[in-house]
């Protein structure tokens, strides 16, 4: 079998020329494109958009950076701008029931109009009976029912008075009430006096004066029934001078809102209320000495209404919610998605050291400002924040916006408090999330079905043809110029589409990662800026590349420092038998670095197992661990399809002491057993990656560029020899991106990239030994790879059953363990 030949430099990236384009700089573009690449979640939140049924709430999910809340944004405001403002809502006071304030629905603008026409309303309200209450006309007739109460008390104390007086015994006022006494030659007699008379005299007089007494009593006890009925005549008199004070502009309010019954019902209850409580708001408008004072009232109209009571600011109106009839409908992206800023919440303030709260306190949610909109909630936010998925689920179910408390909703508070008039839902909401995310909730929460029936899947790349090579251009001119940055030059469109392959690692796909790519443009201008450039090239984008790469690669560095140093053993030139060079990734904080690893494998005599040490000390995961047993069932199947395997053999990732995990090293894992089998040395100046399946076959892996460069900056630190190279399987040759000085030193053979298919292929490069096929006598050749293994193999089975499964001890003194 023919060993691979190096891949030629064109096939290590591919490089774009500027000259393809139809352009010279993107000032030429419309530069109108936001998002490329992304159809089926277009079409997905389009239908979301547009089904105006209950449910068909959008989740748009996919990676982060791919441009989700941008086109969201984008397809509301194109659907907003098509769609009436929606209706105002605001909240009064329920005169019946003020735990229960109304909500009243209008149309859109009218809400600031109401509100300004019940403040107008109270102004006038308050003027008029103020004036009203202090007239003539109002004093007068009130002086004249006090005047008629008193005047027939005076009248009745007088005519006592006059028939005391003929009896010889005075009426007399006195701090404490009326007193009577006798009197003698027009004078009252004194108590010393009085008390000299004989009995006889003094019990005429006594007599007398209890007769009086109890005539007294009986004008006095018809005193409260008179001021009673006074009282009444002044609460006529009351309310109909407050109906002719405050009629007009009642009936103008109604007037103006006559198409609106929820609007002059509560006008009307508006009216009843100040009719009932005038006293309290007449004295509350001109203070303690107005209309209803102590000073004018005698001491009899309205006393028991004192400050404190019902006041003005209960007729006013408490606007929720307000739209400009011109703007479309709304659209609220909540970025704090808690219970409260989603449905509301009712505010209390301190007052005289306990906490009360009306109707004026409640305040709006989001779901109040994108009533008859859209609402956009990013999904990790909202499930963070405590019963915020669970109220909000609640409101999607009823199509009402109930504002309540959490502890009110699960039933944990029994403070009396308001309970506003729920007001009907109609919003379109949009979750934005990652994918894991939106499936986790569909495999554990059952009301996702319900509330979310459009999934907007957001790819991650988009194929590279012409059409999408002219949106990505477009794409990338508007981000240069809604960041205020230079224009774009064909060649630094170029090389950043050139990037964008490298993220999506694939020369036939673009990166759908639009964050990334804003913020390279935006630093590429900033380097543009600094050399006094009037437009951004290649130049300028590799700048950011390199000042990117520089501020992220300290790890990488002190990996690369310490292999230089030995610190970390990893060979480069020579051959070893049962030592590999493999190839790992490293991720930190978004920059991923290739790492070489030694992989090294022993074997002996043995029941067919394989230790994966990494496994067996918990550094292993179930991926990698995966791929060891995989290497089991290719030795059996290739090997020893008709007896046991009877080798043991032991695995491991040398000075490696963290997790491991995935099967990219699965290959390179095979390559170490069969040199370990065979007694072949391994060219330490080759790196391996690949996973393999147990027919042999060589797989596909992910990092594949990084893991290259990760090999080549350690044979570059220590002399390109011309010997040194990367096998990779052959399917990932589409993914390569290589750095430009790879893709040169492959060019001037310092450096190769071999693809292989198969195991085969694979041990042949770095043996540089023939693999070996079965003859038709159904062996391999004796000096082959494949016929040393099998035949090492066949002496592990022998001996095996010579001494038996537990002669292993016996077995190891005379076995070969290299």
């Amino acid at each position: 079998m023919a060993t691979p030949d190096s891949l030629s430099p064109d096939r290590l990236r591919r490089t774009i020329d500027p000259s393809a384009f139809d352009f010279t700089t993107t000032e030429a573009l419309d530069a109108d494109t936001t998002v490329v690449g992304q159809d089926r979640a277009q079409e997905a939140l389009q239908f979301g958009v547009q089904m105006d049924q209950p449910g068909f709430n959008v989740f748009a999910l996919g990676p982060n950076g791919t441009g989700r809340h941008r086109m969201v944004r984008q397809m509301l405001e194109d659907a907003a701008a098509e769609s009436g403002a929606p209706s105002d809502w605001c909240y009064v006071k329920n005169m019946d029931e003020e735990r229960t304030p109304r909500a009243l629905r209008l149309d859109a603008g009218a809400g600031a109009d109401f509100e300004a026409a019940m403040d107008d309303f109270i102004a006038s309200a308050q003027a008029a009976l103020s004036a009203t209450f202090d007239s003539e006309e109002y004093q007068a007739r009130r002086q004249m029912i006090e005047d008629e109460v008193r005047s027939e008390q005076e009248e009745a104390l007088e005519a006592l008075q006059e028939r005391a007086r003929s009896e010889d015994i005075a009426l007399i006022r006195t701090p404490n009430g009326f007193a009577f006494a006798p009197i003698r030659d027009g004078e009252v007699v004194s108590p010393d006096e009085f008390e000299a008379l004989d009995d006889i005299d003094r019990d005429a007089v006594q007599e007398k004066i209890d007769a009086f007494e109890d005539e007294l009593q009986q004008i006095m006890r018809k005193l409260p029934e008179r001021q009673r009925e006074a009282q009444e005549r002044l609460d006529e008199l009351n309310e109909e001078m407050a109906h002719h004070a405050i009629d007009p502009l009642i009936e103008e309010l109604k007037d103006e809102y006559a198409d609106h019954v929820a609007i002059t019902d509560h006008i009307d209850a508006v009216q009843a209320d100040i009719v009932e409580n005038v006293g309290a708001l007449v004295q509350q408008g001109q203070g303690s000495h107005g209309a209803f004072g102590e000073e004018n009232s005698g001491g009899m109209a309205f006393m028991a209404m004192q400050q404190g009571g019902p006041s003005w600011d209960r007729y006013r109106v408490n606007l929720l919610v307000h739209h400009d009839p011109d703007d479309g409908a709304p659209i609220i992206t909540c970025d704090n998605p808690t219970y409260a800023n989603l449905v509301g919440r009712v505010e209390q303030q301190a007052q005289m050291g306990a906490l009360i709260t009306d109707f004026s306190l409640i305040q709006p949610g989001a779901l109040h400002k994108a009533n008859g909109g859209y609402l956009v909630i990013e999904a990790r936010k909202l499930l963070q924040q405590p019963y915020a998925w669970e109220g909000l689920k609640r409101v999607l179910n009823s199509q009402n916006i109930d504002i309540e408390s959490p502890q009110q909703a699960l039933g944990l508070m029994r403070t009396v408090s308001l309970e506003p008039e729920p007001i009907p839902l109609n919003v379109k909401l949009v979750l934005v999330g990652e994918r894991w995310l939106y499936h986790l909730l569909c495999a554990y929460d059952p009301d996702m079905e319900d509330l979310f029936k459009v999934m907007a899947d957001f790819d991650d790349q988009m194929d590279y043809d012409d059409e999408h090579m002219a949106s990505y251009a477009d794409m990338l001119a508007t981000m240069a110029e809604r960041a205020d940055q230079p224009p774009l030059h064909a060649s630094g469109v170029a090389r950043l589409m050139e990037h964008s392959l490298r993220i999506a690692q694939d020369q036939e796909k673009l990166s759908a990662q639009v964050d990334t790519m804003q913020d390279l443009v935006a630093e590429a201008g900033f380097h543009a800026r600094k050399s006094d450039a009037e437009r951004i090239e290649a130049d300028h984008v590799q700048a950011a590349l390199d000042a990117q790469r520089r501020r992220a690669d300290r790890l990488k560095e002190r990996v690369q420092e310490s292999i230089e140093r030995n610190t970390l053993y990893i060979d480069t030139d020579d051959a070893v038998v049962g030592q590999i060079n493999g190839l790992s990734v490293l991720q930190q904080s978004g920059f991923a670095f290739g790492r070489p690893n030694r992989i090294t494998a022993r074997v002996r005599l043995g029941k067919g197992d394989i230790v994966d040490i990494e496994r067996e000390t918990a550094l292993g995961g179930p991926l990698h661990a995966k791929g060891v047993l995989v290497l089991s069932g290719f030795l059996s199947g290739r090997y020893a399809p008709e007896q046991p395997l009877s080798m043991q053999a032991s695995l491991v990732f040398e000075q490696s002491y963290g997790g491991i995990d995935g099967d990219s090293a699965s290959s390179a894992e095979l390559y170490a057993l069969m040199s370990a089998l065979a007694e072949v040395p391994i060219k330490q100046s080759l790196a391996v990656t690949g996973s393999v399946n147990q027919h042999g076959v060589v797989q596909p892996i992910g990092g594949v560029n990084e893991k290259i460069e990760g090999f080549f900056e350690v044979c570059q630190r220590r002399g390109l020899t011309g010997e040194q190279g990367v096998l990779i399987p052959q399917s990932n040759v589409p993914h390569l991106m290589l750095r430009q000085d790879i893709v040169d030193a492959v060019a001037a053979g310092n450096f190769h990239v071999y693809p292989v298919e198969t195991i085969d292929e694979g041990i042949a490069l770095l043996t540089g030994q023939p693999a070996g096929t079965r003859g038709d006598d159904g062996t391999y050749p004796a000096n082959s790879i494949n016929g040393r293994v099998e035949e090492r193999l066949l002496t592990f089975a022998r001996q095996r059953q010579q001494f038996g499964i537990n002669g292993q001890a016996e077995a190891q003194a005379t076995a070969s363990t290299e």
